[in-house]
């Protein structure tokens, strides 16, 4: 028999999955995403099968997990019930998604409804928005999470998988394969580094610079914060180029720069930047621009107004421009699977404290990402958007 040492004894796995179990059994909605693009998906099976092991009851909206090359059978012998239709799906108590809801999608909810999704205000509606508060329900964007110390868990998960893969795409199209310079994001000896430039110093530019210094390319990195900059050269061990947004030094580096990778945060900021377009236009030809920004707004002036009908790769003063939204898509299931460890302990103290107020009480994490509670809107970073006034979260706690 298994079992697991703690403080001198040993405790029987048997025992221990016995007293994980709960009596405030969940009703858990995985809706499979409306929008094609979207691949990645909030639970994976072997969080379900933690989920139901503590005697949680989670649905599965058939197919939902195809986009990370999960079946539905998959699923199934993780404890899950796989569903058919999203009308099924919209009856759980307790909705996790990915994207924000439709319009349609909120309209098969029931009453007081419990969502978690992103934010994402440039596919959140105005008409979903005001459906959830009409239906009083309770609403929590992964985006606004933040812990004790001031950590953002999925932001910062989010942040190391993009900050990577943002190297893996600048490597791809500055290559003649991808219509590229024939540049090899690196250099060798003999032939000069390509010059990274990073605009923000959070988890996905200091994830990013460590990728560009590991293939031996030189890198610049600038940000309005201080500590930040001094912070990713603490992390990176070693001294590297960092300078705040100064006109003269911004134009000097983008003048020479090969790949520019915006990584700002402009999620509760109380100013925000943008890089404006006569810089873009001073750099070389065939350089390479990656907003991993453009879902919050775009950190560029030649990205911050896109929409859904523009292309995502194009170019403009002889610059390209890569601004898909959401690439963690494009490694979906590594991002399911680290949204789904930090997801599954999420509900699993929600299952212990015993209602939406309970975890609001006990858990500070969750009570900031909380937008919504009993249809009153208690986020103003979130109602600002929508031009509907919000109140402090107290004020409902007691009334509800």
């Amino acid at each position: 028999m298994g079992s697991v040492h703690l403080q001198g004894g040993y405790i029987p796995q048997e025992l221990l999955k016995e007293l994980g179990r709960v009596n405030n059994r969940l009703l858990i909605g995985i809706p499979r995403e409306r929008n094609e693009k979207e691949r990645r998906l909030a639970l994976t099976p072997e969080a379900v099968d933690m989920l139901s092991d503590a005697g949680h009851h989670v649905l599965i909206e058939t197919g939902a997990g195809l986009g990370i090359n999960y079946s539905d059978n998959h699923f199934s012998e993780a404890g899950a019930e796989i569903v058919s239709t999203p009308e099924e799906i919209y009856q759980a108590d307790l909705i996790v998604k990915i994207l924000p809801p439709l319009p349609s999608e909120v309209a098969l909810m029931k009453p007081r409804t419990t969502l978690f999704s992103l934010l994402e205000f440039g596919i959140f509606k105005q008409e979903a928005y005001e459906w959830m508060i009409d239906k009083r329900m309770n609403a929590m964007g992964y985006e606004l999470m933040v812990d004790s110390l001031g950590r953002s868990p999925v932001l910062s998960a989010i942040s190391e998988i993009e900050g990577t893969a943002a190297l893996m795409i600048a490597s791809g199209l500055l290559s003649n394969t991808q219509g590229g310079k024939g540049v090899l994001l690196g250099g060798i000896p003999g032939v000069a580094p390509t010059e990274v430039i990073i605009i923000g110093a959070g988890t996905a530019g200091t994830v990013a610079a460590r990728a560009a210094l590991g293939m031996g390319a030189t890198v610049k990195i600038f940000d309005n914060d201080i500590s930040k900059l001094r912070m990713v050269q603490n992390i990176l061990g070693q001294k590297i180029f960092t300078s705040n947004y100064h006109p003269k030094v911004l134009h000097n580096a983008f003048r020479t720069a090969d790949v520019i990778i915006g990584a700002m945060n402009l999620i509760n900021v109380r100013r925000k930047y943008l890089i404006a377009e006569d810089l873009v236009r001073t750099m070389k030809k065939g350089a390479l621009i990656i907003d991993l920004r453009v879902n919050q707004g775009g950190c560029f002036e030649t990205t911050c107004s896109l929409s859904s009908s523009d292309p995502e790769i194009f170019e403009q003063f002889g610059v390209l421009h890569y601004c898909k939204p959401n690439i963690s898509n494009s490694v979906a299931r590594t991002t399911s699977m680290a949204f789904s460890n930090i997801f599954v302990s999420l509900l699993l103290m929600l299952g212990d404290a015993g209602s939406v107020r309970g975890m609001i009480k006990e858990e500070e994490c969750f009570r900031s990402g909380v937008y919504m509670y009993s249809g009153k809107p208690v986020n103003s970073y979130v109602s600002n958007h929508f031009n509907i006034s919000s109140n402090n979260l107290d004020i409902y706690l007691s009334a509800f």
